[in-house]
């Protein structure tokens, strides 16, 4: 008697294999790197943030700031899983005005609802995008 084929794990097995191969045809794929993507994007003004995510079109709408972080306490409740996306908002948090105090409130406040592997892992990724910036703010004072 033969053993019975899960259809659901058949079909994630040759959509792997497709992707495998359709990836082969993609030259340079191979050498994609997030880490470089992600040091490529830089940080938007508060200015900009304030036009395109703040109050300034809607007077009484939440600012940049706020909205950045309920985006970062978001991502923490989804347990931190798109590290780019969390080390990101973190950083335009900051450039809108958040403290390290508010960023680390805004994830602590999530351990309730999303649990502590969550909460620990956003706190990870918060620290070393806070840690870059004051890592390229010390370069910046040097010149």
């Amino acid at each position: 008697m033969s053993t019975p084929v899960n259809p659901f794990a058949d079909m994630m097995a040759k959509m792997q294999e497709q992707m495998q191969d359709m990836s082969k045809g993609m030259p340079g794929l191979d050498a994609f790197s997030p880490a470089a993507f992600e040091a490529m994007m830089g940080t938007m003004p508060k200015e900009m943030m304030e036009a395109m995510f703040g109050n300034k079109l809607d007077e009484g709408a939440l600012d940049a700031r706020t909205k950045l972080l309920l985006t970062l306490a978001g991502l923490t409740m989804q347990g931190a899983q798109n590290e780019v996306a969390v080390r990101q908002t973190v950083r335009h948090a900051q450039a809108a005005g958040a403290t390290e105090q508010h960023i680390t409130e805004t994830i602590g406040m999530m351990a309730m609802f999303a649990g502590l592997p969550a909460v620990t892992r956003a706190t990870e990724l918060a620290k070393q995008a806070l840690t870059d910036k004051k890592t390229s703010d010390n370069k910046d004072d040097e010149t």
